[in-house]
């Protein structure tokens, strides 16, 4: 009888880690989003604070590749409704790919340090962002039929451009995050090793 309380108090458990997991990655969508809305253009690129976010989000959390996927398509929704561009469709394909690539890198560069600094945050999202923008430029091209020259010289920069603020975003955020939402989620993933 003992035994059977304590799986039940596992369970319970690890649903509130999920519950936790969930509840940061809302948190943090609804500020990208917010921050999307409201933020000005600068020289005529806005930063895209939603895929900012959700990179920051897979790496508080780090969920699987499936819960990225999903992480991607809602703020592919989101960002479908509140895009700008020509063709916010291509948002319900770009994000997804940009949510799995930053939750597979940040599975590859867990120990890249430079002085003792985790550059994994740096990383996870300049990579994120770039699958996530070029995907969605591509797509935009081909549904569009936009020239080679507006694709190459035009998008490609604007992409590069928000990869290299979104890294720097994620980097500067990601240590508050950490000590403001992972406390929880790291006990209680010690506790499911054990």
């Amino acid at each position: 009888m003992e035994n059977r309380n304590d799986q039940e108090m596992v369970r319970v458990e690890k649903t509130g880690g999920n519950t936790r997991g969930i509840a940061v990655t809302a948190l943090l969508l609804a500020i990208g989003v917010i921050l999307r809305l409201v933020s000005p253009s600068i020289a005529g690129i806005t930063p895209n604070w939603l895929i900012a976010m959700y990179c920051l989000a897979i790496l508080v959390v780090r969920p699987g590749f499936k819960q990225a996927a999903g992480i991607g398509l809602v703020a592919g929704v989101v960002c479908m409704v509140t895009s700008k561009a020509i063709f916010p469709y291509a948002n319900l394909i770009s994000e997804p790919v940009g949510a799995v690539a930053c939750a597979l890198v940040a599975g590859l560069t867990g120990r890249l340090k430079v002085l003792g600094l985790t550059l994994q945050p740096a990383v996870s999202t300049f990579i994120g962002t770039l699958a996530s923008g070029f995907v969605f430029i591509t797509v935009t091209k081909i549904v569009m039929s936009i020239p080679m020259q507006v694709y190459v010289y035009g998008m490609m920069p604007v992409v590069l451009t928000v990869g290299a603020v979104n890294c720097v975003v994620a980097q500067v955020l990601y240590f508050p995050a950490m000590r403001l939402f992972a406390g929880k989620t790291a006990v209680v993933t010690k506790e499911e090793k054990a």
